[in-house]
């Protein structure tokens, strides 16, 4: 290879940037669960507007709704995938079930999943206030650094702090919307924003998370290092022994 043919030092650079965005990209898909995630966290909601928009029967709309979210359970045990999305959905939704059995208002089936978005936005403000942002307790095992970005790695602490303001701003906006709606407007009107606003809130939330760790330092592989730990260990060891029987 030539001079003019070996990469530049900004090559490189750039070359390792998009690396490290690439990196990302796949992490940030595996934790929140890319589209098929989306799909599940959408679906059954969807379907519970649908059918009481069009025949207001609040039984058939929670049945059909828990019955989806089920059928996607069943889908991924069978294709032995990750099944942490479609239970965490089960969940969401035969808790609204349940809520708006008891109370046979419709509008109570999106209750449990605002609260729940609610607290979502508080503890990843309040955790980010204390020193501990959640976006990094979520992602850091994902990128395999566990919690060693709290105290070796300032600009990627500093990348999560900024993440998890993003994500508790974000869900607040988004609360601040739903829960006037849910006193003022009709369970039909009600049920259509809130399917509309499932996504486009998370998209932005999972776009600014990604900017934000593509331009921070790379994570510390604490698992990596502990393998390589253990290897001069055992290297100590078979040293010592071979000098012993020496």
């Amino acid at each position: 290879m030539t001079s003019l043919d070996k990469p530049t030092t900004q090559e490189q650079e750039d070359g390792g940037h998009r690396d490290a965005k690439a990196v990302t990209e796949a992490a940030l898909f595996e934790a929140f669960g890319g589209l098929r995630g989306m799909v599940e966290t959408v679906l059954p909601g969807l379907l519970f507007v649908t059918i009481f928009t069009i025949n207001k029967d609040l039984h058939l709309s929670a049945i059909a709704a828990l019955g989806v979210s089920l059928l996607l359970v069943a889908v991924r045990l069978v294709r032995r995938d990750t099944v942490k999305h479609a239970f965490s959905g089960v969940f969401g939704v035969a808790f609204g079930v349940v809520f708006a059995m008891m109370t046979g208002n419709a509008k109570d089936f999106y209750l449990p999943g605002m609260l729940y978005t609610l607290g979502l936005a508080l503890a990843y403000i309040i955790t980010t206030l204390a020193g501990v942002p959640l976006i990094g307790l979520i992602l850091g095992p994902v990128f395999k650094e566990n919690l060693s970005w709290r105290t070796r790695n300032p600009g990627r602490k500093k990348a999560y702090a900024k993440a998890s303001w993003a994500w508790g701003l974000i869900l607040l906006t988004k609360c601040a919307i739903l829960f006037p709606l849910y006193w003022w407007a009709d369970t039909t009107q009600f049920g259509w924003v809130l399917v509309t606003l499932k996504i486009p809130p998370f998209l932005l939330a999972v776009y600014l998370t990604w900017v934000f760790l593509a331009k921070a330092p790379p994570p510390i592989d604490v698992f990596a290092e502990m393998e390589e730990k253990e290897r001069e260990e055992e290297a100590r060891k078979a040293a010592a022994a071979r000098d012993h029987e020496a």
